[in-house]
């Protein structure tokens, strides 16, 4: 097989270059510390280390560059699983159950799972990139507007999944993120909406209000609760999950892995959507749909195999056909202009020996990260053996400073404390805090796709059920959101069934219940 053969030649003259072995090592190094920050995303560590690739050769750019998008996509979880501080966007659904692991005294298996996912995820879909990129390819760019926004609604329709005990309450917690989402510049007509005079507001200040939902909210609470933390010190007993427990998550692992894949090749989305995408397809296929928000191992495996999965998708794009799948490859498209070469099916006929040994370098990258990355938990873990009266006011730290690197503004740090105040209440009032990030992903892209197919249709709305994958995926999130409706009164009509259901086990789950 010619791919298989070109492989193996890149190997071989990937190990004979040192140097891009070691500046790949870095690279991962810096994206897992990048990542594990709230406020710095893998898109800012790209964008800040693209300058220094320009004086080297290709391949040692390239690869230290692909280190820190796969680290920082990785590292989001550590803090995610230990403080319930997403690092990345990405790792908001990571922490929804990461945290209660934690809180279980599960947190060295919940990190470890975490690791092993996040290689297999990444590395799947590296192989997926270098034997099957032009079919996939191919079938990306059926996506059009309307497919995008059909995505999205699907997207939304998590909603019912990450509610936790009430799909009322989520439901709420989502209208007021999409109320949210509407803030700032109209993207059809780029004018301001609801920013009272305040520039800042012109982009949705998404990040702030994430860090201030999740940690600060988490920091106010400790804050009231001095006993919050107790029985975390031991915690980290035990990293490795055992055979027979990790086992089990190997379907799971690979379902989630090629939703991150497929997420991951379509313009516009990133990790983030397909970490909650893969979050809702591992519960409809769990056996035990109630554990999932109460801190089920599942729900970790999916998050982070789908949203690792998704960085050879988003590559797959970039590299054939030249359109990046996300903000993170839109950067890295410059850094391979910046090297003279031009994206598209040119690439890997006039270059194809760099090709295939940056792919081969790829591989690499995720064997370093499995490594630093278990290296490390160990170190990481020590937080949790922090008293709180030191803890909590670094978390708090941790906030401010990564809210005000995204912009240098004292204006988001406003903002991520706003949020974490409405957080605290509605942690005090079981009022989930992810729909209202997972509405403020999806919203804007929703809102986008839709008036963009709108535009192109003449004002019809035929594209909603005239095109396949459109129809395909609005169904879908029709029936992800009726349910558990459906099942509560399919079981309170059965003969002898249950007289109540709770809304959280029925979720979207198709099947016979345990």
């Amino acid at each position: 097989m010619y791919e298989l053969d070109m492989l193996l030649h890149g190997a071989q003259a990937l190990f004979n270059q040192p140097m891009a072995l070691l500046l790949a090592l870095f690279g991962v190094t810096l994206g897992i510390i990048i990542g594990a920050l709230p406020g710095l995303t893998a898109t800012m560590g790209v964008a800040i280390l693209l300058p220094f690739t320009f004086g080297m050769d290709p391949l040692s750019g390239l690869l230290m560059i692909s280190g820190v998008f796969f680290g920082g996509i990785y590292g989001g979880s550590v803090t995610a699983i230990l403080l319930k501080i997403p690092g990345t966007p990405a790792a908001a659904a990571t922490a929804i159950d990461g945290f209660e692991l934690t809180k279980k005294g599960q947190a060295g298996i919940a990190l470890g799972t975490a690791t092993f996912s996040s290689f297999l995820g990444g590395t799947a879909s590296v192989f997926v990139l270098i034997f099957l990129a032009p079919v996939l390819a191919r079938f990306a760019l059926e996506f059009s507007a309307s497919e995008s926004f059909a995505l999205a609604v699907f997207g939304l329709s998590i909603i019912a999944s990450i509610s936790g005990v009430s799909v009322i309450k989520g439901l709420i917690s989502g209208f007021l993120g999409l109320l949210l989402a509407t803030v700032g510049l109209d993207p059809m007509g780029g004018f301001p909406r609801y920013t009272g005079g305040y520039t800042e507001l012109f982009n949705v200040p998404f990040i702030p209000v994430m860090i201030g939902l999740f940690a600060a909210a988490e920091a106010f609470k400790s804050l009231e609760d001095p006993q919050v933390r107790a029985g975390m010190a031991a915690a980290l007993d035990r990293i490795i999950p055992p055979w027979h427990m990790f086992r089990r998550q190997l379907g799971n692992i690979a379902r989630s892995s090629g939703l991150g894949i497929i997420i991951g090749m379509i313009p516009g989305a990133g990790a983030d959507i397909a970490a909650f995408v893969a979050y809702n397809e591992a519960k409809r296929f769990s056996k035990t749909p109630e554990n999932y928000g109460k801190g089920e191992l599942g729900a970790v495996a999916a998050c982070e195999s789908g949203a690792n999965g998704c960085t050879g998708g988003a590559l797959l794009t970039m590299l054939t056909l030249g359109i990046p799948g996300d903000a993170v490859t839109a950067v890295m498209l410059g850094a391979l202009t910046l090297q003279g070469l031009q994206p598209g099916p040119l690439l890997f006929k006039d270059h194809a020996d760099l090709v295939f040994t940056l792919f081969a370098g790829m591989l690499v990258c995720y064997v370093f990260m499995l490594v630093v990355g278990l290296g490390s938990l160990r170190f990481m873990g020590r937080i949790l053996q922090m008293p709180k009266s030191v803890l909590t006011p670094c978390i708090l730290a941790l906030c401010i400073v990564g809210t005000y690197a995204i912009n240098n503004s004292m204006f988001d740090i406003w903002i991520m404390l706003a949020a974490g105040v409405v957080g605290y209440f509605m942690q005090k009032w079981d009022f989930p805090a992810s729909p209202v990030v997972l509405a403020l992903i999806m919203g804007p892209m929703a809102e986008a796709n839709f008036r963009r197919a709108l535009s192109l249709s003449g004002g019809s709305y035929d594209f909603l059920y005239t095109r396949p994958i459109t129809a395909v995926l609005l169904t879908i999130a029709i029936l992800t959101l009726m349910l558990p409706l459906l099942r509560r009164l399919w079981a309170q009509r059965s003969p002898g069934g249950p007289t109540t259901i709770n809304p959280a086990a029925g979720s979207s789950r198709m099947g016979t219940p345990e």
